[in-house]
């Protein structure tokens, strides 16, 4: 009896241990049925219809949501409008991914030397601004270009020196971009410098040996081995620049030279909500969201594909 017992229980456990990894997973898969997949569900759904308006549009049953098809992503994709954000954003990143990543490894290279003194408060405050609500911080350096209030043109001023307006034509690329690269140069720093003191002591000792200088070092060691961190920084930015929004959505009412339109995403905001087409901008955002898989599929193959023409070598 004591062994039919122990069998029977023996045979009880191992359901409840196999379906106890599904109840945690339980809460997280709710949640992200419910602010991720339901969302996405509703606006290719959304993408799908449009509203018809019949007779004058008034009275009860006027207005009535009807079958679209593709043509609000034939409308979307012919709009000059949209090309033209595109363009704005390319641009745009052209200038912050470049810059905002050198930054970033020269810093985590800095930090990482043995000479380097305050190296706790050097990573913080290199870091502190990523800290910063990206409203806030455009805000702020929205204040420091205006020229009215600018403590930069007061002495350009009284220097002799032209004061330029930085949120009007060129300079206004290098003023968003600005803004960018002061926030986020501090994230991708920490993860390359994380990457970089991983690295084994042994190698760096086995290079001095060998002659290398440190800066041979960094460009033939340090680098090569971060790689992959170089790889998932970039991936990072290059998507946080095709969903920008922030920067020029803040600095907007401080000049006339960003318009509703600037950016993709604030096409897709004034669509839905200041034209009230949520159509509109559900397929826009759906072609959005399609073009940034693509591109980071599109750039992930390309890297994986020179990472193992490496390994074969």
């Amino acid at each position: 009896m004591t062994a039919t017992r122990r069998k029977a229980r023996g045979r009880g456990k191992p359901y409840g241990v196999k379906a106890a990894p599904y109840g945690f997973l339980l809460p997280a898969a709710v949640l992200f049925a419910l602010f991720f997949a339901l969302p996405i569900g509703y606006a290719l759904w959304l993408s799908l219809h449009k509203v018809e308006v019949r007779g004058l549009g008034l009275g009860k049953g006027a207005r009535a949501e009807v079958w679209a098809g593709l043509q609000n992503y034939t409308a979307a994709l012919t709009d000059p409008e949209l090309g033209h954000a595109a363009l704005r954003v390319l641009g745009y990143g052209a200038i912050v991914v470049p810059v905002m990543l050198g930054l970033a490894l020269l810093f985590a290279l800095l930090l990482d030397t043995e000479r380097v003194r305050a190296r706790s408060f050097s990573r913080l405050a290199i870091f502190l601004p990523y800290a910063i609500p990206g409203v806030i911080a455009a805000l702020l350096w929205g204040f420091l270009y205006l020229p009215d209030v600018s403590p930069f043109h007061y002495l350009l001023g009284e220097l002799g020196l032209p004061q330029p307006d930085l949120l009007d034509g060129g300079p206004l690329f290098a003023s968003l971009a600005n803004i960018a690269v002061w926030g986020g140069t501090g994230f991708n720093m920490i993860v390359i410098y994380t990457a970089l003191r991983s690295i084994p002591v042994e190698v760096y000792e086995a290079a001095r040996l060998d002659g290398a200088t440190p800066v041979q070092i960094a460009l033939r060691i340090k680098i090569p081995m971060v790689a992959p961190s170089l790889v998932l920084t970039f991936f990072f930015s290059v998507i946080a620049t095709l969903q920008v929004f922030g920067e020029p959505t803040t600095l907007r009412p401080l000049t006339n030279s960003i318009p509703t339109t600037w950016s993709p995403l604030m096409k897709v905001y004034n669509d839905a909500f200041l034209g009230g087409n949520v159509y509109a901008a559900s397929a826009t955002a759906v072609v959005l969201a399609a073009a940034t898989f693509v591109l980071s599929f599109a750039l992930l193959k390309v890297s994986n594909s020179r990472t193992k023409h490496r390994g074969n070598r």
